[in-house]
């Protein structure tokens, strides 16, 4: 019980604080600085493993650290930057699913995304995005799985253009600070190169993770 009515009152007391704040927004020429925890979830699907019939791939999720930055065109308008990065496994799947983990590699993603906000004077401002992503794949290995049946392997990963689409919300809990709720759809295609002792292999993989986030922010 007295769980509940602890749980009750913070609720309560957050309520209060985001109708009572002081909303500080964001005019043109603004910035606003956000931390998110943000969980990258793979929308996989790839191709056949060249010359092994009926072999596929998938790629895991990730949960990780990122920063962002939006710059403030005009009271509605914004242009974001996200920085981060986020290291997934490859799997084997179908005719190759019994290797398991076949490979691992790390992404730098940075997306550009236009962003409108909607009710900019608000203590809760929705926004919507569109914009542009470039996805650099590096520190990419094979796992002893993958090399103990094909031989030493170099694993090499395409790097990937893609459109992003993007809904979010800053919700104010105090003067300075808000809360952000926010969810990014992206393009991400990448092909895999396996090269095991010179014989080349390839694979075709679209990624086309969502990125999902909260985290908070300020505005300076």
């Amino acid at each position: 019980m007295n769980t509940r009515i602890l749980i009750t009152s913070l609720c309560l007391s957050l309520s209060v604080n985001i109708i009572h704040s002081t909303t500080v927004h964001a005019d043109e020429g603004d910035w606003l600085g956000r931390v998110r925890l943000l969980h990258v979830s793979p929308n996989d699907d790839s191709g056949s493993v060249s010359t092994i019939p009926g072999s596929s791939v998938t790629v895991d999720a990730d949960t990780t650290i990122e920063l962002d930055f939006t710059y403030f065109l005009s009271k509605h308008l914004g242009v974001e930057l996200i920085l981060g990065t986020s290291k997934h496994d490859i799997s084997g799947g179908g005719s190759i699913a019994g290797l398991g983990k076949i490979a691992n590699a790390k992404t730098l993603p940075p997306v550009v995304t236009l962003q409108y906000h909607f009710l900019p004077d608000n203590n809760i401002r929705p926004y919507l995005g569109l914009g542009v992503n470039y996805t650099r794949f590096y520190d990419e290995k094979a796992t002893a799985s993958l090399n103990t049946a094909l031989g030493s392997t170099r694993v090499d990963l395409d790097d990937s253009w893609g459109l992003s689409i993007q809904a979010g919300v800053d919700i104010q809990v105090s003067r300075n600070w808000f809360v952000n709720l926010d969810a990014k759809y992206i393009q991400m295609d990448t092909t895999a190169t396996l090269n095991s002792s010179g014989v080349i292999r390839t694979v075709n993989v679209d990624i086309d993770p969502w990125f999902i986030g909260i985290g908070f922010g300020t505005r300076f």
